[in-house]
């Protein structure tokens, strides 16, 4: 039996409405012996955007500094396997299988969700492996997110927080960035990326009432570019180190949370390095080098992101800007539930023409048709589109050398990679 199968189980047992609440997790955390609390340097991320990149640029600067990281994220591309990282490498078959089947026999049929039950298994794996630092990404929220159960975390990262989730976290920036800071912990730094006034104030005002000691952007620290050098300066001084290999303007950002975690825990400047130049992060404004899309489009120049919400509608927009003036398409796919409008707004006036397509095996996507009547609505030429090998044909017999950006949607970078990348 493959793990699919143990996977297609337990998302049977998903409860009926998702009720935000760690009672669930709490119980089956009790049930395999507690492996939350002997976990070691746990670094917890939360935030709207970056926080995967952040997390990515932390455990390249460990690893640099010969350090042995596990690394949870989510969600996956085109594996399950890559959420869980263990020291360098995808947790393997094995034992991703013996920690989900033991995580089912506890659970013993109850009700718990997806994501639950997989956290719970994959800070199991992480308990039985040594290592010098355990590094967990947020999946929803913070305060009552199913990673949210380490008493005595090292450090806390919150990255910007924007809009996103609203029907869980709620409508305004003030209840998301609360539901963020949850995560923040008494004894605890908590590096504090720059944010919206309104949510840090917020962070702020939660960061005090829990007493965690908060290293803030803009504050305690501060990052720029300067003659295509990054520059990091904080109270113990100034450094200089390249560029984040990660592209876009927003990855300064994420560069600097980054090096203000790495600089609170006293890393070497071959850390520092190393969180810049060796961090690898698919998805996130990736350039396509192989694969079939890239062999059936020889001159084009193909771009996979995932980012789905308004604010990575800017970054990927701030990005295309800071490129080589090319004709540019782009192939859009997004879920129901995401902000479709808030995310093509800033890309309005970029893409020659945008195409767009369903979301194979993704039945909460939204309509290619409903999507292409949307963008229509904000002025983008649009039309909707059977596939993304259709529409890289349709582009490229238009204009051979083409720059094609397929964005919109995690899930639909994930059926690229996995099926045409």
């Amino acid at each position: 039996m493959s793990t699919d199968k143990v996977l297609e189980r337990l998302m049977s047992l998903h409860p009926k409405l998702i009720d935000l609440t760690l009672d669930r997790v709490w119980h089956l955390l009790a049930g395999v012996g507690d492996p939350q609390d002997s976990l070691p340097n746990v670094i917890h991320i939360a935030g709207t955007n970056g926080k995967g990149s952040t997390q990515a640029m932390i455990r390249a600067g460990l690893e640099g500094a010969g350090h042995r990281v596990n690394a949870y994220t989510s969600p996956h591309l085109a594996r399950f396997h890559e959420r869980i990282r263990m020291c360098g490498q995808l947790i393997s078959e094995d034992d991703l299988m013996s920690v989900l089947e033991e995580c089912e026999a506890a659970n013993a049929g109850e009700p718990i969700t997806y994501f639950e039950i997989t956290t719970v298994a994959a800070l199991l794996a992480f308990a039985r492996q040594e290592a010098d630092y355990t590094l967990l990404e947020v999946g929803l929220g913070g305060r009552l997110d199913a990673t949210n159960v380490i008493e005595k975390p090292s450090m806390t990262v919150i990255t910007p927080v924007s809009m996103d989730h609203e029907q869980f976290l709620g409508n305004t920036i003030e209840a998301i960035a609360a539901e963020k800071a949850g995560i923040l912990k008494s004894g605890s730094f908590g590096v504090i990326a720059r944010q919206d006034e309104a949510a840090l104030e917020v962070i702020e005002q939660i960061g005090w009432d829990v007493g965690a000691t908060l290293k803030i952007q803009g504050r305690h620290w501060h990052i720029w570019e300067e003659h295509g050098k990054l520059i990091f300066q904080d109270e113990t001084g100034l450094i200089e180190v390249p560029m984040p290999v990660l592209r876009g303007p927003h990855q300064l950002q994420n560069a600097g949370t980054a090096l203000a975690c790495l600089r609170l825990i006293r890393e070497s400047d071959e850390a520092m390095q190393a969180a810049m130049t060796q961090a690898d992060w698919p998805a996130r404004m990736q350039k396509l080098t192989s694969g079939p899309l890239v062999t059936k489009a020889k001159d084009a120049e193909i771009w996979l992101d995932g980012g789905h919400n308004p604010a990575a509608g800017a970054a990927l927009r701030e990005t295309l800007d800071e490129l080589p003036k090319r004709p540019t398409f782009m192939i859009v796919g997004m879920m129901s539930t995401k902000d479709a409008r808030g995310f093509l707004t800033p890309l309005a006036d970029v893409p020659a023409q945008v195409l767009t397509v369903d979301i194979p095996g993704e039945d909460a996507a939204l309509s290619a048709k409903s999507l292409s009547d949307l963008a229509r609505g904000l002025g983008i030429e649009a039309a909707p589109i059977s596939s993304v090998r259709e529409a890289m044909d349709q582009i490229v017999s238009v204009n051979p050398a083409a720059r094609v950006v397929v964005c919109g949607s995690l899930y639909l970078a994930g059926h690229i990679l996995k099926n045409h990348a």
